[in-house]
């Protein structure tokens, strides 16, 4: 447990030096800890430390931690963010332990979460994805696409657009991966000022564990971190879901 809780202030030192570096204050920039394939039992550790803004990219593994969790660990409430490709079939368990969707890519799937939704009497907060980077193996609306699925989305009473998310190119090329977030943060500034309800759509959720400190520099206000903080997993993502597009 020392680790992981002294990898955990590192990532949250780093991630307020870098927010300070950019201009904001040290405490902007939200912290989402992706847990996939990490056990519940690890977890517990880490939300007795106040790690407590939790990410999953399948719905089974956060159904089940967040069952497994719940009303056993200390360290204040737990806030599940849905961040991987959402299926539709899958709305309905995902709802069952995520109060924010951050892979919001298509109007099937904005259909879907309404009709559910509306049965459960609740509003949800999506963040839209993009593709920033132009490869066919990642999830996410064509930038190009953005502004007309933003006027469509005003017909849907229980979603409330808060922003956006992107998965940068997998490379060591710093100018690559910061280009990828400076076109988000571009995209997201353009419909602030024109997108209906522009006002609200503040955050950008871009920078994972090797390249949150840039992203934060591009102005991220949420990063997704899970190696930094859990250590490298034994094997690469195709081994755990094969096929999954935008793994590495």
């Amino acid at each position: 447990m020392a680790d992981l809780v002294s990898r955990l202030n590192d990532v949250r030192d780093r991630i307020a030096r870098a927010a300070l570096g950019s201009g904001r204050a040290s405490d902007a920039v939200r912290l989402v800890l992706v847990t996939k394939t990490v056990p519940a039992e690890r977890l517990r550790d880490v939300i007795r430390a106040g790690a407590t803004d939790l990410g999953e990219n399948k719905v089974q593994e956060g159904l089940a931690k967040a069952q497994a969790l719940e009303g056993v660990v200390e360290g204040g409430p737990v806030r599940w963010s849905m961040i991987g490709h959402l299926q539709s079939n899958k709305v309905r368990d995902a709802l069952r332990f995520a109060s924010e969707v951050q892979s919001l890519d298509r109007l099937s799937l904005a259909r879907e979460l309404e009709k559910r939704l509306l049965r459960e009497g609740r509003g949800l907060d999506v963040l839209v994805q993009v593709n920033t980077s132009g490869e066919a193996s990642k999830y996410g609306l064509a930038p190009e696409d953005v502004p007309g699925y933003l006027r469509e989305l005003t017909a849907f009473d229980t979603l409330r657009p808060r922003g956006f998310m992107t998965l940068a190119t997998f490379t060591s090329d710093e100018a690559e991966v910061r280009r990828c977030f400076r076109l988000l943060r571009d995209i997201r500034d353009r419909a602030m000022n024109d997108a209906p309800g522009g006002e609200a759509l503040t955050e950008l959720s871009m920078g994972m564990s090797g390249d949150y400190e840039w992203a934060i520099a591009e102005g991220a206000t949420i990063v997704r971190v899970g190696q930094a903080v859990f250590g490298a997993r034994p094997l690469p993502d195709s081994h755990y879901w094969p096929g999954a597009a935008g793994t590495t």
